[in-house]
């Protein structure tokens, strides 16, 4: 298996060690780099076959391309690089807006999955085997953490999360949250949200997004900021027997009328190995691709407020 991935910050590094994991001796890791990244540690640069400099020095053919740079720089990257693969896995978010045209893509006879790695997790796969949502008379979630924790050793103001222009913001930093929202229930009918900067963190995107949506028979109300100093992501479920609390920090199910808790504990890289293997069985032809361009361009349009 002969892989690209354009981008090597930490998510596109720690999809490489997964990869080599999974897939062993047997993939060829070459990596496109902008030139401006941190010098790479002897260690880990032995799992790359060629490191690269301009798109002209790629390969002519790769058995999948990870787009993993800025979100800014996808579509662009996406279009510069579409000979080089039939099969492409795009980070999230996948573009700046989702109103982007996608139309010279999807005509294509090409995979392109866009990440979603909290569906693979053991809470979400809980509440989407175990739960009968239809029973669910409102449902409220919040993912609340504190940027400057978020990647230790790292300035978070020089990160693209801290800047609108590099596709930064927690609106679409946390498209996760609209993304395991449309897995579980689907599209709401209406949304309304209000997105802004209300801390005192240096930095020019949105920090906090707070929306309500109507659906046929609940409502939804979800909460993300960036300034939150102790993480909470939670789900609550309100119906007619039991509230239901998905905790996926601590990663438990609580009833609070049964008195039960259901432990559902993983370490991080297993749903992110999880994520790699479903893509690599819908490269090999065993399954289909569940979130598309389309599907991924109508979520992001979504927690964008559009």
């Amino acid at each position: 298996m002969k892989v690209c991935f354009i981008g090597l910050g930490s998510i596109a590094r720690r999809h490489i060690l997964n990869l080599k994991k999974l897939v062993g001796t047997e993939i060829s890791i070459d990596v496109l780099r902008s030139g401006n990244g941190n010098k790479l540690d002897e260690d880990f640069s032995r799992n790359l076959s060629n490191i690269y400099f301009s798109y002209d020095e790629l390969s002519e053919k790769y058995d999948a391309i990870f787009i993993t740079n800025p979100t800014s720089k996808h579509y662009e990257t996406l279009k510069k690089c579409i000979d080089k693969s039939d099969n492409f896995f795009i980070e999230k978010p996948v573009f700046e807006t989702g109103e982007e045209d996608i139309s010279e893509f999807i005509s294509l006879d090409k995979v392109f999955y866009v990440a979603c790695p909290l569906r693979y997790t053991n809470v979400i796969q809980y509440l989407k085997e175990n739960i009968d949502f239809s029973k669910v008379y409102s449902m409220r979630c919040i993912s609340s953490s504190y940027l400057p924790d978020w990647r230790p050793g790292t300035d978070y103001r020089n990160t693209y999360s801290a800047h609108k222009e590099l596709g930064g913001g927690v609106s679409i930093d946390l498209i996760h949250e609209w993304d395991y929202i449309h897995y579980l229930i689907g599209s709401p009918k209406s949304v309304k949200s209000i997105i802004s900067r209300k801390s005192d963190l240096e930095i020019d995107s949105d920090d906090i997004a707070v929306y309500i949506a109507e659906y046929t028979d609940k409502i939804v109300e979800l909460h993300l900021d960036y300034f939150g100093r102790q993480t909470i992501r939670k789900v609550e479920l309100y119906m007619k027997d039991d509230t239901i609390i998905a905790d996926l920090v601590n990663q438990q199910i609580h009833f609070l009328k049964a008195g039960k808790i259901i432990d559902l504990s993983q370490e991080r890289n297993e749903f992110q190995i999880r994520e790699l293997q479903h893509f690599i069985d819908i490269i090999s032809g065993k399954t289909v691709c569940d979130n598309d361009l389309d599907e991924a361009c109508r979520i992001l349009k979504i927690t964008r407020g559009y």
